[in-house]
């Protein structure tokens, strides 16, 4: 297999984008790279079968037995036919294969790992017992404003029951002033244990109040691996010792849907505002904090080591017992961004560490607590928390970001439970595999309880990772100290994942000499993950790149330097969109410690830097200025990064801005650049649809756009293509090309639609109209109020003091041929 991937194609055939395909093998001269060495990683991608096997590999995998290693066989193992070895090309050990493997294997007969295509396999663990299908606990809140907001909510529910697999576990719990856990075994009458929402509850406590801890003996104990019997970590609760009779819960509490499906439907046909009367004055009394740690605390109970989704349905703030982000009365606003900034918001802090302590219910001793000793995970958390908020305020969600983080939740945020954006997101999360997908057809595509282990050659490190994770605090010898993101670790906790969750992780090229020319850089993923099914697999992808060893050059011969970078390979190598969306994850990090500001002028430095270095031109001469192919899109990216949400808050709560940081922190390289830099198609009477350039002159009276922001699908009608819409012309037959035109745009927001989640919201707007700033927004303002018009351009006006493209262009070739 050849050491350098093609940038197009590493995608499709290992689900992860690098940013560099060739590495400098100094640690100085990657110093003098700018752009980050990392890696943006998919690791349920479904891959053509020419370069994975089709199914799971039904054995455990071949390890290196060096403890500090322990890489997965591979195909870029060097193997001795011979003495029937295998030489790691992570750590250099050689190690024997095992009896069965050695009988047959030779260099016409290999197993499936060391066939040089196949970078990724999939092993389904068989030493693991099957776990069953998962759980799904559903908290509601009660607490609407709207009557008709509770029946949409309850009918999409009702909906949902019939995408889940028969035997897959369900909960319900309702809250609202106080929380009420449904007893679904109850057939005849509706049961319900009810919790004060003012307080917090012990997993112990919740035990002894749902009656499920009263004089029960220590089950008996079984062999390790026998069937049904969940192997118990070492640092995991044993439920008996707490009193949590994990039979008791499931036969009560969690039932099969298709043995309760009748009773949740019926609860949920009686669902009522919460009856506590609500004063003019004063906000509801809603206890999600309380609703969500019962929740959490009853999973854990029962269903320890069993992949679970806790699915909250919001409808506004918490306003009392624990994480509640705002008071009762209503004269005292929710904390807004300039609170924030201040440190002004006395309840922002204990939610937000409220919230992220619920990820690993009961594992945090009363010492540790005491002690104020940050907790610290070392095993993946198999219950994942989701939140669905639809509300035209707040709800909380910048504080429930970090639970949801740290147990790879999702979050969909929209105005009501009856819109679109919210019912087929919903139904999206249930999503299946094609019936044609070998041994996975027609399962769900979820996945829980995941784990990402990142093992390295030794020329470089681990820096950290930044995505839908949480540290499980493992420090091995390729981690550096250099930290990006949640670092100071290789291996993470993913929680829950899906298809398209990718995660960003970064390097530290921590090498000092030159390297041999047949020398590679290597790295490998293993992620461990437990299916819909229950099954535990492994999935090991293995990437190599190439060193290159620049030439000897002077610190004072700067013109040399930059002469010898401009022919590297590390030039040719170079991925810019993957560059740009591991820069962006950074920046949208920073955001979580430094001011926005500090963060543009971090972007801003680093850009100029960058094309300083790649750039060719003369010193002092911007108009010499020249990018090559693979560095001309990179500063438009960070053009549109710098005017984008996730780092222009003006105008966006603090919820919105935390909901767009985590979508973008989990989604593949291509729907992040949406995000980035949206898409823009123009239709006309000239010819079929076009990408146009996403600039105010693009806007035209006599065309239609289409503009996909990954969060936003616009469909926007220019002033003349508007006017003859409502003039009825698309009604008359002579008229067919007009109706044509109108049907086309609209029908590719609809494909756009059917493939993404969330759910885009759908706009449909006219020229000069109030929601044609969807569009507006997001042009490069070429054509604004101070730009001096002649009458014979084309394009709309755009107000706003934004410098243009153009300019940004031009500031930044002044800055970087500087001498």
């Amino acid at each position: 297999m050849e050491g350098a991937w093609d940038v197009t194609q590493l995608e499709e055939i290992a689900g992860a984008r690098l940013s560099f395909h060739c590495w400098p093998a100094t640690r100085l001269e990657a110093t003098r790279s700018i752009a980050p060495f990392g890696a943006l990683y998919t690791p349920l991608k479904k891959l053509p079968p020419q370069c994975a096997p089709p199914t799971a590999l039904p054995y455990d995998p071949i390890r290196c037995v060096t403890t500090t290693c322990h890489a997965v066989l591979n195909p870029y193992c060097q193997v001795d036919f011979h003495s029937k070895l295998w030489i790691c090309p992570f750590c250099m050990a050689r190690n024997h294969f095992p009896p069965h493997y050695a009988e047959n294997i030779t260099e016409t007969n290999l197993p499936a790992e060391l066939i040089p295509q196949y970078a990724t396999c999939e092993y389904e663990l068989q030493t693991v017992p099957d776990q069953g299908a998962p759980c799904f606990l559903f908290v509601i809140d009660t607490c609407t404003t709207a009557k008709e907001e509770l029946a949409e909510l309850a009918d999409s529910l009702q909906q949902a029951l019939n995408l889940l697999p028969p035997d897959s576990l369900v909960g319900l719990i309702v809250y609202g002033t106080n929380i009420s856990v449904y007893e679904l075994a109850s057939e005849n009458i509706s049961k319900a244990y009810i919790f004060r929402g003012n307080k917090e509850y012990s997993p112990a406590r919740v035990a002894e109040l749902l009656g499920c801890s009263r004089g029960r003996a220590p089950a008996a104990p079984q062999a390790p691996g026998a069937p049904g019997q969940p192997q118990q970590q070492p640092n995991a609760p044993n439920n008996n010792m707490m009193g949590g009779p994990t039979q008791e819960v499931l036969s009560r509490f969690l039932l099969p849907v298709s043995e309760c499906s009748f009773v949740v439907e019926s609860i949920l046909d009686d669902l009522r505002r919460d009856p506590w009367t609500v004063p003019v004055d004063k906000r509801p009394a809603r206890a999600t904090g309380c609703a969500l740690s019962v929740a959490t605390s009853l999973l854990h109970l029962a269903i320890p080591r069993r992949g679970a989704r806790v699915m909250l349905f919001t409808s506004g703030p918490c306003t009392i017992g624990p994480g509640a982000i705002v008071s009762r009365m209503r004269d005292e606003d929710i904390r807004s961004r300039a609170d924030l900034a201040k440190n002004a918001e006395p309840l922002f802090k204990p939610a937000c560490e409220f919230y992220a302590s619920l990820a690993y219910p009961g594992q945090q001793t009363e010492g540790t607590k005491k002690k104020n000793a940050k907790f610290q995970p070392t095993s993946a958390p198999y219950h994942t928390v989701d939140v669905f908020a639809c509300s035209l305020d707040q709800v909380g969600m910048l504080e429930m970001s970090g639970l949801v983080e740290a147990t790879g939740g999702l979050m969909v945020l929209g105005d009501s439970f009856g819109q679109s954006v919210f019912k087929e997101s919903l139904r999206r999360v249930f999503s299946r595999y094609p019936d044609d997908v070998p041994q996975d057809g027609g399962q769900m595509e979820m996945a829980f309880g995941a784990s990402l282990e990142v093992l390295t050659s030794r020329e470089f490190k681990v820096s950290g990772a930044i995505g839908p994770v949480s540290s499980l605090n493992k420090a091995g010898p390729n981690v550096s100290e250099l930290e990006v993101g949640k670092g100071g670790t290789n291996v993470w906790g993913l929680g829950g994942i899906f298809p398209t969750t990718t995660v960003a992780i970064y390097f530290d090229i921590s090498n000092t000499a030159a390297l041999p020319e047949n020398k590679r850089p290597f790295i490998q993923f293993l992620t461990k993950y437990q299916t819909a099914l229950g099954r535990t697999r492994i999935r090991a992808t293995t990437l190599c790149a190439g060193w290159y060893n620049p030439p000897q050059i002077p610190r004072e011969d700067p013109v040399a330097e930059r002469q010898a970078m401009m022919n590297s390979p590390v030039k040719g190598g170079f991925d810019q969109e993957a560059a740009a969306v591991l820069t962006a994850r950074m920046a949208v990090h920073q955001t979580e410690s430094d001011e926005v500001g500090d963060v543009l002028r971090w972007v801003d430095r680093s850009l100029i830097r960058l094309c300083a270095k790649f750039a060719e031109y003369q010193p002092d001469d911007p108009n010499s200025f020249r990018l090559s192919p693979q560095f001309s899109l990179y500063p438009q990216f960070m053009f549109h990064l710098r005017r984008s949400q996730f780092l222009q808050v003006f105008n966006s709560s603090p919820d919105e801005a935390a909901y767009y940081r985590y979508i973008l922190t989990r989604e593949n390289t291509t729907n992040s650049l949406v995000m980035i830099q949206p898409t823009l198609l123009s239709y006309s009477f000239n010819g079929p649809p076009q990408a146009a350039l996403l600039d105010a002159e693009s806007v035209r009276a006599d065309t239609i756009l289409l503009l996909d922001t990954f969060f936003h699908v616009v469909v926007f009608h220019g002033e003349t293509i508007a006017a003859w819409r409502e003039q009825g012309y698309h009604e008359q037959e002579e008229h067919a090309a007009f109706r044509s035109l109108l049907e086309a745009p609209q029908s590719d927001a609809q494909l756009i639609m059917d493939a993404r989640f969330p759910v885009p919201r759908y706009i449909v707007c006219d020229q000069h109209k109030s929601e044609a700033r969807f569009l507006m927004a997001k042009l490069n303002p070429s054509v604004t109020h101070n730009s001096n018009l002649d009458g014979g351009g084309g394009g709309a006006q755009v107000n706003t003091d934004d410098v243009s493209l153009r300019v940004f262009m031009e500031h930044l070739m002044k800055l970087a041929v500087q001498s």
